[in-house]
């Protein structure tokens, strides 16, 4: 269960993150030929941080198992769903029923992985058939997972498939970690002051990830007390999940690390920060990857740095058992 932050730490991290997943990734036999998409991601790794919230939109509507196959069909803005070789049978009402009246129930969610190449999870590229049978070149999302982005606009959301691109995995696990601490240190105990606490702590996350929000919703909060705080805290949640909305670059983190490394001008050594340059600059041309200068930076932050630096969660911004840093 989802526990309360540490007051001694405000960037404590927290455990059973609640997140979506399309029920044929957790091993359940919901696909059309009655078998399963099984996730060794999700179930061996992820399910050691996430409490996995499993569904399934085709069985919710009533689709039988094992079923038809099924696409999306005619316009791209507007694609309807039916079997791929009967185009007399319109499903999509169906389909959209039996997800609509459960939308309110991922209210509570910090994220969700979907299905790839599903005409009802598939969050990119999902191809929509033309009367001739050829596929439009203009590619769509799944009904399901088009109507979960328009109801949670900030909301975390992945396909698994691509998950297995480190940088991408990287960033939606930040993402998800985000989403939450917003939402159990400023949504559950609204103030002006924890807003700016939270900004604080993510203010090297932000540098590494979008410099121009990063500089626009610090803009936001110089004034912040005089702001009425609920549409306040409302845009600068939706701009603070559009600035991670990307993986951070190279340059930025090592222009992030750098500036964090001049907070110990006064009190290491020469020598010692010359060192911990040289591992950044390993890093910017791809000698290293990026854990080694974090970790070293982390050390001496750890010994000499202050009681803002060290509560910055660019250092750990999710648990560092998912070892996410060793691998970009």
């Amino acid at each position: 269960m989802t526990q309360a932050a540490d007051s001694n730490s405000s960037h404590s991290l927290r455990k059973a993150i609640p997140v979506g997943l399309s029920a044929c990734l957790a091993g359940q036999p919901v696909r059309y030929n009655g078998g399963h998409s099984q996730s060794r991601l999700c179930l061996d790794t992820l399910s050691q941080h996430f409490d996995f919230k499993t569904f399934c939109p085709e069985v919710a509507a009533g689709f039988g198992t094992p079923r038809p196959t099924m696409r999306l069909t005619g316009d791209p803005a507007n694609p309807r769903l039916q079997l791929s070789n009967d185009d007399q049978q319109d499903f999509t009402e169906q389909l959209q029923q039996g997800f609509s009246e459960q939308l309110a129930q991922f209210e509570h969610l910090d994220g969700y992985i979907l299905m790839k190449n599903s005409p009802s999870c598939g969050l990119k590229r999902i191809k929509i058939y033309q009367a001739n049978g050829y596929p439009h070149t203009e590619r769509g999302q799944g009904l399901f997972t088009a109507a979960l982005i328009e109801r949670y606009p900030l909301l975390p959301v992945e396909e698994e498939g691509r998950l297995q691109d480190p940088h991408l995995r990287e960033n939606f696990i930040l993402r998800v970690y985000a989403h939450h601490n917003f939402r159990a240190d400023v949504s559950l105990a609204p103030s002006h002051h924890t807003l700016l606490q939270f900004h604080s702590s993510y203010k090297y996350v932000l540098m590494a990830h979008n410099q121009p929000l990063y500089r626009e919703l610090g803009r936001m909060l110089t004034n912040a007390k005089q702001s009425d705080l609920s549409p306040l805290m409302a845009q600068y949640f939706s701009l603070f999940m559009q600035a991670l909305s990307e993986p951070a670059t190279v340059k930025n983190h090592c222009n992030t690390l750098l500036h964090i490394l001049g907070y110990l001008k006064k009190s290491v050594p020469s020598e010692a920060r010359q060192h911990i340059a040289a591992v950044i600059h390993k890093y910017r041309v791809g000698q290293l990857p990026l854990v080694t200068p974090m970790t070293l930076l982390k050390h001496y932050i750890e010994q000499f740095g202050s009681d803002y630096i060290k509560g910055q969660r660019y250092f750990e911004p999710y648990p560092e058992t998912l070892c996410l840093s060793n691998n970009i």
